[in-house]
């Protein structure tokens, strides 16, 4: 088959969502598939690095003035406000560059599927229609809400927006109906699959979003200058409101023995000098490291030198991390919200209802503490969650399921079909 893999980003230094699509690509070329790959000139410099004997396999959608300037205006939006303006604007404007890409692809070899695996969420439009090839979109992963208990911590113009764009979503999808019409809607989860749009008419089929690369997030021994007299925790992400560090600063505040703890935060964003300041307050500066961001290959030798992954976040709709310390047989404490449920059980981590702040809070220390003083649990909660990456979310099993997709989207509207 010749596959067209089409996406915004596609992208290891950009991580995230981005990750995605580079993975795909990446692994079906190792695979000596027919691959394409149409992304943003944005990510030109890095995958014509990565990618230096496949120049002719990538495809790239200018950047004009205009994405210039809405990413620079979007710097000084709230997230969720930026996203459903200037992200939206720069989404739609990208794709219509990349639709001319793949039909002048197409004018000069055959593609048998064109596959758009983000943006993630469900409601975002899609232009990948009428192209006269299978047309494979997701895994989908949305329809998420922060837990009942935190509603209210929220700002008022994030929910507005929110609310705002959902219901513009409704018209967008109309006009550019992409996702209606694929042949195939890949969604991670049942939350997702009810949050698609009214009219999908392709078939949906249930596929985790995020997979994990084990050449990168493999286990080995811990570092040789490692503080043995210490238990480390480790948090890897953006430094954003949602991903809610400070309940686990605050919960660090809350431990007896803390002074025999040590929590590495991995990430740099907006909230960073607040948690900061947090940590200072509440007494625990010495106990936490802000290492900022690192590629990840550094944050893999982080995670290696570390006993435990904390993932509080109360807006998770995936969690890679939780699948990338699962990978090093790290165990995880996680808010037993969204994402990281679609990943962990009790035999590989646990997980702590956010029913109340106070609660979250309590709920990380008693989980921190119980990790700290059984090495014993430790190993056996990150041995069954390595266990558990390597049986159901290892990439490479990914793949064999995704093309596994393409052949039946395929011979779905192959001629004569």
């Amino acid at each position: 088959m010749r596959i067209v893999i089409v996406a915004s980003n596609a992208s290891r230094r950009f991580g995230g969502e981005a990750f995605i699509p580079f993975n795909y690509f990446r692994l079906l070329l190792a695979r000596g598939e027919d691959v394409h790959l149409v992304a943003h000139a944005r990510n030109r410099e890095e995958l014509s690095h990565e990618f230096p004997h496949h120049a002719d396999r990538l495809h790239f959608a200018p950047d004009t003035a205009f994405h210039r300037a809405m990413n620079r205006l979007s710097r000084v939006l709230p997230r969720r406000v930026a996203d459903i303006t200037c992200g939206m604007l720069v989404h739609l404007s990208t794709q219509v560059a990349q639709r001319r890409l793949i039909r002048d692809l197409m004018k000069r070899e055959r593609v048998d599927v064109v596959h758009e695996p983000i943006p993630v969420s469900p409601k975002t439009p899609s232009l990948m229609y009428g192209l006269g090839t299978a047309v494979v979109v997701g895994p989908l992963n949305g329809g998420m809400e922060y837990p009942g208990a935190f509603q209210r911590e929220q700002d008022v113009l994030s929910v507005v927006a929110l609310r705002f764009g959902r219901f513009l979503a409704r018209f967008a999808h109309a006009i550019f109906p992409g996702k209606l019409r694929a042949d195939v809607v890949l969604v991670a989860n049942q939350r997702t699959r009810h949050a698609l749009p009214k009219g999908v008419t392709g078939k949906v089929v249930e596929l985790v979003e995020n997979g994990v690369d084990f050449s990168i997030w493999r286990r080995g021994d811990k570092a040789d200058d490692r503080d043995e007299t210490k238990v480390k925790f480790i948090f890897v992400g953006r430094l954003v409101d949602w991903k809610a560090v400070d309940i686990v600063i605050e919960a660090m505040a809350r431990l007896p023995d803390r002074a025999s703890l040590a929590l590495e935060i991995v990430g740099d964003g907006p909230m960073r000098k607040s948690w900061e300041a947090l940590a200072e307050s509440r007494g625990v500066a010495s106990q936490i490291a802000f290492s900022g961001w690192m590629p990840q290959e550094a944050c893999a030798e982080r995670m290696r030198a570390s006993d435990a992954l904390v993932l509080p976040s109360l807006f998770e709709c995936g969690g890679a991390v939780v699948l990338e310390a699962m990978a090093m047989a790290l165990p995880v404490i996680a808010t037993d919200w969204g994402g990281p449920i679609d990943y962990l059980n009790s035999s590989c981590g646990i997980l702590v209802k956010p029913d109340s702040r106070e609660a979250l809070i309590n709920g990380f220390a008693h989980a921190m503490s119980t990790l700290a003083t059984s090495a014993p649990l430790r190993c056996r909660l990150g041995q069954a969650g390595y266990e558990r990456a390597r049986d159901h979310f290892d990439w490479d099993r990914k793949i064999a399921q995704i093309l596994a997709v393409y052949r039946s989207a395929a011979a779905q509207t192959a001629p004569g079909k």
